[in-house]
């Protein structure tokens, strides 16, 4: 649980601005509906320049 808070910090200080110009997240949803019932997905993704995080839920 505390990587995770850790990682939401990360995205909001970039996504603020403070450490330079804001940037945009990018959010993917994905639903699957299978004989094995409904199975959904989240990615979120932010790019600066060369470099890309991206986290999946």
């Amino acid at each position: 649980m505390i990587r995770a808070s850790l990682i939401a910090s990360l995205f909001a200080l970039a996504a603020c601005g403070a450490d330079g110009d804001p940037v945009r997240p990018s959010v993917n949803s994905t639903v699957t509906v299978g004989s094995d019932g409904i199975k959904t997905s989240t990615g979120v993704t932010v790019q600066s320049g060369p470099v890309t995080v991206g986290v999946g839920f």
